[in-house]
């Protein structure tokens, strides 16, 4: 057996970096030509050990700047001026987009607009809850005033 570091996902073979052990004939005739694998030399292994050192750390370090984002939105409060009609009815609405902006206005993080969890536009004057799905999956509830222009 030869000992392989895989450059691209294998089915049924492993993960990409992944030291694998395979036979020299399927290195050398079918892993190689496709890119998929390279022989294993000691150099390659420190350096695919490196590589996934700095993953992890840079994964660690994203979910904590998803975890801050997360306690920085929940405890943001939005305020949106809108024309109104006497009734509290709005002129238009006030949608995913108009959400985005305020927060990159107060707090100057950007955010999908598809990540915005609104069932349906804001169509009247009040205090709304607004969902914020995040890229960790956390979801983060913004209190959302909406009043009317002056």
């Amino acid at each position: 057996m030869t000992q392989a570091i895989l450059l691209e996902d294998v089915e049924d073979l492993g993960q990409r970096g992944d030291p694998v052990d395979v036979a020299p004939g399927y290195l050398r005739n079918y892993l190689i030509p496709r890119k998929l694998a390279a022989a294993a030399t000691a150099g390659a292994l420190k350096e695919t050990q490196r590589r996934r050192a700095a993953a992890e750390k840079a994964e660690r370090q994203r979910a904590e700047h998803e975890k801050q984002a997360t306690t920085l939105l929940s405890k943001t409060v939005l305020t949106i001026y809108q024309r109104a009609g006497e009734d509290g009815k709005l002129f238009g609405s006030v949608g995913a987009k108009e959400i985005v902006e305020a927060i990159r206005e107060a707090r100057g993080l950007h955010i999908d607009r598809h990540k915005v969890r609104l069932e349906q536009p804001i169509r009247e004057i009040g205090t709304h809850t607004v969902e914020i799905e995040l890229a960790d999956g956390s979801v983060a509830a913004v209190k959302t005033i909406v009043t009317q222009e002056k």
